[in-house]
C-alpha cells in the first residue's frame, strides 16, 4: 500500500512497516504489539498442535488460480481460471460442471470440463460494466458431491451505489440523536470474574440509551491506573449473546466495549435466545421490522445506541480524552462505519466486509448488500427502499472524516465484494485496505491481530 487510496492486495503489510520506520516511538509500539501477538500465536499453536491439515478435515481440495494475480480485470478483458481438484491430495481426472454468473445473481452460462492430471482451464468471459463474475464449480467423485467457487472483478474501482442520498439525511439523524440524548446515559455495572485477571478487569454493563431502550456490553479495561484510548465493537448480525473472548485490545492498552444491540442480557439461556429469535420469525428478522417507516424501523435505536455507547465511553475518567476507535465485522463492520459517519468524535474506524451496504442494489440488476432483501417477498417496495436510504452504509461512508481500515474478500457470498467496493469507493477520508481475494465471510487471526496494530498506529 503506497498511498491512502491504494487497494492492491497482499502488499499492504509491507508498506505499513516502511511507514512505521519513520517514527521511533511508533516502531517501539509495533515491536510491543509483535511480542503480544507472538505470545498469542505460540499459545494457539500449542493448543492446536495436533497436526490439522489443509483443507480442514476435508478429503477434497479445490485450487482456482485466475490468470491475473490480483483477480482483477478491466471491463472487456476476458478472464481465465486454472482449476485443480484433488482427493486425498491426489489430482483427479474427472469431469466437473460449472456455471458462471454475476456476483449473487443467476447464472448466465453453464458448461462442463474434463480434468487432466487434475487440471483444466475455464474461460469466464468478461463484463461490460464494473462488477464481479462468479465461477461456481461442482464435481461428483465416488458418489460424493464437492463444490467450490471463485469470483473475479472487472474495474471494481468504478462501482457506484444504487442507493440515493436523502436531502434531509443529516437533519434526520441529528434530530434522532438529540431526542435520545434528552434521556441521560445511565449505567449499571457488574464485575465478571471469569473474564478478569491481574491485568484486565471486565464488567457487564447495562447502558440506557433513550427513554425506551437499553443495551448490554462487556467493558474491558486495564487494571493499571492511567488514561487510555477507547474502542467500541458492535456485534455481527443475529439475536444472540455477546462473547468476550478477545481481551487482546485491553492487553494492548485500550479500553474496549463489546456491545449487543437488542437489550438482551447475555446471562440469558440459549433457550431464551431461541424463543426471542422465533418471535422475530428468524434470526435476522429484526432487520425487516418496521422497514416501511424510517421513524419506526428497528435499526433506528441500534444506530443511536452506538453513538450513546460512545457518550458512555468518553465519560469514563480513564479515557485519554482524544482517541475513539470503532471496530467490527459484517453487521459490526457496518455499524462501525455508520458510527464513524454519525459521530465526529470517532478518530479511527476498522471494518471487515460490511453488511447493510447498498441494500437496494438488486434493483440495478446486480448484487446488493446483506441481508439481501431481494430474497424475501415484497421487501424492495418503494416505501421500504426509501427507508433503506436513511440506514444504508453508503450514505454514512460519504460522511466519514477519520482514517478507515477496510478489509474484505472476493469469495464472500454474505457480504459480496460488489458492495464492499462500493463502500470503499465512496470513502474520501484517509483509508487503507487489505483485500484477501480467497476469503469468504471470515477473517484470519493475523488479519484480526493487525487491526489492533492499525488502531495503535493511528492514535493521536
Amino acid at each position: 500500500m503506497g498511498g491512502h487510496n491504494n487497494v492492491r492486495p497482499f502488499v499492504f503489510y509491507k508498506n505499513i512497516w516502511k511507514l512505521s520506520e519513520k517514527s521511533v516511538s511508533l516502531r517501539k509500539q509495533t515491536i510491543m504489539m509483535h511480542k503480544i501477538i507472538l505470545m498469542i500465536t505460540i499459545l494457539c499453536g500449542c493448543l492446536s498442535a495436533t497436526a490439522e491439515n489443509y483443507p480442514y478435515r476435508n478429503d477434497y481440495l479445490w485450487l482456482t488460480v485466475p490468470n491475473h494475480a490480483d483477480w482483477i480485470y478491466k471491463t472487456g478483458e476476458k478472464a481465465k481460471v486454472e482449476v485443480t481438484l484433488c482427493k486425498y491430495g491426489i489430482p483427479q481426472n474427472t469431469e466437473i460442471s460449472y456455471e458462471i454468473g454475476p456476483d449473487e445473481m443467476p447464472a448466465t452460462s453453464t458448461g462442463k470440463a474434463q480434468l487432466k492430471n487434475g487440471r483444466a482451464i475455464i474461460g469466464m468471459g468478461t463484463l461490460k460494466k464494473p462488477g464481479f463474475l462468479d465461477l461456481r464449480l461442482k464435481a461428483t467423485i465416488d458418489g460424493k458431491l464437492t463444490e467450490h467457487h471463485v469470483k473475479v472483478g472487472f474495474s471494481p474501482e468504478q462501482l457506484k451505489p444504487y442507493t440515493k442520498n436523502p436531502n434531509d439525511f443529516d437533519t434526520f439523524w441529528k434530530q434522532a440523536i438529540e431526542t435520545a440524548r434528552r434521556t441521560p446515559v445511565s449505567v449499571t455495572k457488574e464485575t465478571i470474574d471469569k473474564f478478569s485477571d491481574d491485568e484486565v478487569i471486565c464488567q457487564l454493563v447495562k447502558i440506557r440509551i433513550d427513554n425506551r431502550h437499553s443495551i448490554y456490553g462487556y467493558l474491558t479495561m486495564p487494571r493499571k491506573a492511567g488514561k487510555y484510548p477507547v474502542v467500541l465493537t458492535p456485534p455481527g448480525a443475529g439475536i444472540k449473546t455477546i462473547k468476550n473472548h478477545d481481551d487482546k485490545y485491553t492487553r494492548a492498552g485500550l479500553i474496549r466495549l463489546e456491545m449487543e444491540i437488542h437489550g438482551l442480557n447475555p446471562n440469558m439461556t440459549e433457550e431464551q435466545f431461541k424463543e426471542i429469535t422465533s418471535a422475530f420469525d428468524h434470526e435476522n428478522g429484526y432487520l425487516m421490522n418496521g422497514l416501511d417507516d424510517r421513524d419506526n424501523y428497528y435499526m433506528k435505536h441500534v444506530y443511536i445506541a452506538c453513538v450513546r455507547a460512545i457518550d458512555f465511553l468518553t465519560s469514563l475518567p480513564e479515557w485519554d480524552g482524544r482517541n475513539v476507535a470503532v471496530q467490527g465485522g459484517s453487521q459490526g463492520g457496518a455499524l462501525s462505519l455508520i458510527t464513524a459517519g454519525l459521530d465526529e468524535r470517532v478518530t479511527a474506524c476498522v471494518a471487515n466486509h460490511p453488511a447493510l451496504s447498498d441494500m437496494a442494489g438488486y434493483l440495478d440488476n446486480r448484487a446488493g448488500g446483506y441481508p439481501h432483501f431481494n430474497r424475501t417477498n415484497k421487501m424492495l417496495t418503494p416505501e421500504k427502499v426509501q427507508t433503506m436510504a436513511y440506514y444504508d452504509v453508503v450514505n454514512f461512508a460519504r460522511r466519514i472524516t477519520c482514517p478507515v481500515y477496510l478489509t474484505w474478500g472476493y469469495n464472500d457470498n454474505v457480504c459480496p465484494p460488489t458492495t464492499s467496493y462500493i463502500v470503499w469507493n465512496l470513502i474520501t477520508a484517509p483509508k487503507d485496505a487489505l483485500i484477501t481475494p480467497i476469503n469468504e465471510h471470515w477473517t484470519s487471526t493475523d488479519t484480526n491481530n493487525y487491526q489492533i496494530i492499525w488502531i495503535k498506529k493511528h492514535l493521536k
